[in-house]
This record gives C-alpha cells, sequence and structure tokens, in this order.
C-alpha cells in the first residue's frame, strides 16, 4: 500500500471489514488480478477518492454556473408557484448548488464505478498474456522435469525465471508462496492457484497436473502432452490471427484509402461542373474527420487484437 491507501484505510478500513460478503465478486477480481492490496483498502480508497473526485468536480462546475449565471439561459414562459418567483433573485446560486449536487453524484459514481471494474480489465490482461505466454512456460516446466526436478521445484524455478512465462511465472510465484510459506502441499497449492488464475487454459493445466500427481501418473509425460497441444493451439491462433490481420488491412486500403480518395476526387468533380463557390464542407469532413477518426479506430482494433508480446 501506499501512503495515501494506507490513510484511507485508517479512515474507513474497520467499516469496510463488514462489506467483504458484499463484493465477493470484487474479491475475486483482485485475486485474479493478483492485486497486492488488501480488499479494505482497496475498497476505502474507492469511497474516498469517489468522494473526493466528486467534491472537486462538484464545486468547479457549481463555481462556474454561478459565476456565468447560467441559469438565466433557462426561459419558461409558463405559469409558476408565488414561492418559486420569489427565489428568482437567488436563481443564479440555487441553480449552481443544484449543478454541484448533480456533479458530486454524476462524477462520484463514475469514479467509484471505474475502481470497481478495474481489478476485472486487469485480470483479463493477466488473462491475455498467460494464454500468451503458456506455451512458452510449459516447455520450460517439461525440460526442468525431463532433467529430474521435483514437480515443487519445477514451479518454483518457473517463478524464478525472468525469460520465460510472464504472466504464466507469476502463477508460478504463488504456487510456491503456497508451499514455502503458507506450508501447503503441492496439490493444494495447485488446487488454489488454479482457483484463482484468471486463465481457463491455465486453469485446466494446473487441474490436470493435480489429477496426475494425485492418481500417480507419470507427469513429465503429462507436461510434455500439453506442451504439444499448447503449441499446436498457438500456431493455430497465430495462423488466424495474421489472416485476419491482412483482412484488416485490406479493409483499411479499401476504405480509407482508396474509398476516401475516391471521394475526394468525385467532390472536388462535381464542385467544378456545378460551379460552387461555397466552401466544401464535405471535403473538410473526410480529411479532417473521416481519416483521422477511421485510422485511430483501426489502431485500437488491431492494437486490442494482437498478442502481448512474450
Amino acid at each position: 500500500m501506499n501512503s495515501y491507501q494506507r490513510l484511507c484505510f485508517n479512515l474507513l478500513g474497520e467499516r469496510m471489514k463488514a462489506k467483504r460478503d458484499d463484493y465477493l465478486f470484487l474479491r475475486n477480481e483482485m485475486m485474479r488480478a493478483r492485486m497486492t492490496v488488501p480488499f479494505e483498502a482497496y475498497l476505502s480508497t474507492a469511497y474516498i477518492t469517489s468522494v473526493l473526485v466528486g467534491l472537486v468536480f462538484g464545486a468547479l462546475i457549481g463555481f462556474i454556473t454561478y459565476v456565468f449565471n447560467l441559469p438565466d439561459l433557462i426561459v419558461y414562459y409558463g405559469s409558476l408557484p408565488d414561492f418559486i418567483i420569489a427565489l428568482n433573485p437567488f436563481k443564479a446560486l440555487i441553480g449552481g448548488l443544484i449543478v454541484m449536487v448533480i456533479s458530486l453524484i454524476v462524477f462520484g459514481g463514475i469514479t467509484y464505478a471505474v475502481f470497481l471494474i478495474y481489478p476485472g480489465i486487469m485480470a483479463g490482461e493477466r488473462k491475455r498474456n498467460i494464454d500468451a505466454t503458456l506455451p512458452y512456460a510449459i516447455n520450460y516446466i517439461t525440460a526442468m522435469s525431463t532433467a529430474g526436478i521435483t514437480p515443487a521445484e519445477v514451479f518454483r524455478l518457473l517463478g524464478q525465471s525472468k525469460i520465460y512465462g510472464g504472466e504464466s511465472a507469476v502463477e508460478a510465484r504463488y504456487i510456491a508462496r503456497e508451499i514455502d510459506i503458507f506450508g501447503k502441499d503441492l496439490l493444494d497449492a495447485l488446487r488454489i492457484a488454479g482457483q484463482y488464475t484468471p486463465s481457463g487454459r491455465m486453469r485446466e493445466f494446473l487441474q490436470g497436473a493435480s489429477a496426475s500427481i494425485s492418481a500417480g501418473s507419470n507427469l513429465t509425460e503429462y507436461f510434455r502432452t500439453k506442451s504439444e497441444q499448447y503449441t499446436r493451439e498457438n500456431r493455430m491462433e497465430q495462423k488466424t490471427f495474421l489472416e485476419t490481420l491482412g483482412l484488416i488491412s485490406e479493409s483499411y486500403v479499401t476504405a480509407l484509402v482508396a474509398g476516401t480518395l475516391f471521394l475526394i476526387i468525385l467532390q472536388s468533380i462535381m464542385s467544378t461542373i456545378s460551379g460552387e463557390t461555397d466552401p466544401p464542407l464535405f471535403l473538410y469532413a473526410v480529411i479532417y474527420a473521416v481519416i483521422p477518426l477511421g485510422s485511430v479506430m483501426f489502431v485500437i482494433l488491431i492494437s486490442s487484437m494482437t498478442p502481448p508480446e512474450v
């Protein structure tokens, strides 16, 4: 925890302990994201930060509303009760207060919602990284197991590796932590890690390893089989990604290069033939809006599809 989170925990931490059952989904997402901040400290930070953000934006927007007397822009031609007419000299102040309260609720609620969904976003990022690095991590595990290293030591070495694994190595470190610090055996450590990992493929692998150990099967052979399986699946996923990337590139050339160029030429010819002297608003829209926004959309699309670097 940093100093701000520690301060929030000192203010609201005891009250947040009673809300553990109400925020089970948040606790699970924090576990899957492997966040090191305790649940009580994180929820306390969410509450206090939401209030602070709401107050800041509420005060700012309310001040702007009062200074520029924005309620004067509202004109009502119907009849009003006498008590509302009597408040007319104070409408700038009253309008500023109303806007302040609304801004406090809106911006505070948005901030609180961001805190609630952030662990899920982080867990999703970890899932992508684990799925991308799992074949390489299992290859490393298979090599270590073939050399005669015990399963617990295999996961411990994977957790210490900075070359292989990525987020898969982080999961291995949690397995080693359960064994070395909490005194769990390997089966319990694999079960706990499989329960909280965000990756379905990692969960399947750990559950299979646990079943192999329980049944007394050849664990090295299991590692080798899963290594071949995930390597084959990874190769197929990369092939699919390259095909999809080629389709997107063709769509980009067709829509934003040839398409916009055709529209610009066509509009220029039509303007010349018709003798229009008005500013070419359509051309401005295509050049300054359609092309930049379309390019940004394609960049975001490709970035979201690209697997994380290993």
